[in-house]
């Protein structure tokens, strides 16, 4: 079969402890480089990481780089698109590390399934000691919510995946990333394939890695993000594929009905406790064989994820639900 010609998809900002670490490892991918280009959407970055591109650019002809001036990551893959040549488009981003044949195997798995899209698990890599309690902690379904793209050793088709691989024909039948999409762009994008009769692929032969978040903050922050993007699709679409994301804010719009209905009675003290002896529990399950502080650090994520993305989710629900910012034709 004749070599499908690929446009690697990276939309980038403020990444230059990062860009070229990942550029060079798609530099060195075993997918034929003659059938590849690399097309970066940069938001403009002001720490030196457009500096970086323009060196990289210059050595190797098949990067070009896409000013994205709206500085989202919907809206450069977006501008990417615009200008990709290729029958394939493999979204990438800076923050992971990729297999040396993770194109080849995209590609393999495409013709191989017949697939609309394809990926690979999210796979977690921790080196310092906070990274590694959260990729203990994504292990428990209370991190990932029973999502089946979070697990390497799942195979076969699925509502969604991590980053992905896609028919370049795909973006005609059903439209471009959501550019106003903050987050939750991918799975936006997938759930409207889906919707529309699309498959998606989960493989275990293609691999990638992610690097997580670096404190308590941070992933708090991030999670809260998450939930609002998910409440946005949600209202976006008027439905999920499945109830799994939705499933942080009933618990903590359950507790929050539990201490309003029953304050200070020994109902909320015990639903609580109950909660912080799950949470435990969990911790020791995944976290154990890390040392106390590990199994520390997993008993504070775990809750964070879980509230962070339920609060987000409602927050999303709000904001949304009083001033929608998509077309309400779609």
């Amino acid at each position: 079969m004749p070599t499908p010609l690929v446009t690697i998809a990276m939309p980038c900002l403020d990444e230059a402890g990062f860009v070229e670490a990942c550029l060079r490892s798609v530099q060195s991918q075993t997918y034929p480089g003659d059938r590849v280009e690399i097309l970066v959407a940069d938001g403009r970055s002001e720490d030196g990481t457009r500096d970086i591109l323009a060196r990289l650019a210059r050595e190797d002809g098949r990067i070009r780089v896409i000013d994205n001036p709206e500085r989202l990551q919907a809206a450069g893959l977006n501008r990417i698109l615009a200008e990709a040549r290729g029958e394939v488009v493999v979204r990438m981003d800076v923050h992971c590390e990729y297999a040396p044949d993770y194109v080849e195997k995209c590609v393999e798995t495409l013709e191989r399934t017949g697939a609309d899209a394809v990926g690979g698990a999210q796979r977690c890599l921790g080196r310092a000691p906070f990274e590694k309690a959260v990729c203990a902690a994504l292990r428990s379904p209370l991190g990932v919510g029973g999502a089946a793209y979070r697990s390497p050793d799942n195979e076969g088709f699925v509502d969604t995946v991590f980053l992905g691989a896609y028919q370049r024909s795909v973006f005609d039948r059903i439209g471009l990333w959501d550019p106003c999409a903050v987050t939750n762009e991918d799975a936006e994008l997938n759930q409207r394939l889906v919707a529309a009769g699309g498959r998606i692929y989960l493989s275990r032969a293609i691999v990638v890695h992610y690097v997580p978040r670096g404190s308590i903050q941070a992933l708090a922050l991030q999670y809260y993000r998450y939930g609002r993007g998910r409440a946005r699709t949600l209202l976006k679409h008027r439905r999920l594929l499945t109830i799994r994301p939705a499933l942080p804010f009933l618990a903590v719009a359950a507790a929050l009905v539990l201490v309003a209905a029953l304050p200070w009675t020994h109902a909320v003290f015990y639903a609580a406790a109950l909660a912080a002896l799950g949470f435990a529990l969990e911790a020791i399950r995944v976290g154990s064989g890390g040392g106390p502080g590990r199994l520390a650090r997993v008993a504070a994520i775990l809750p964070t994820i879980v509230i962070s993305h339920g609060l987000g989710f409602g927050a999303g629900l709000l904001r949304y639900g009083l001033a929608p910012d998509w077309p309400r034709a779609s």
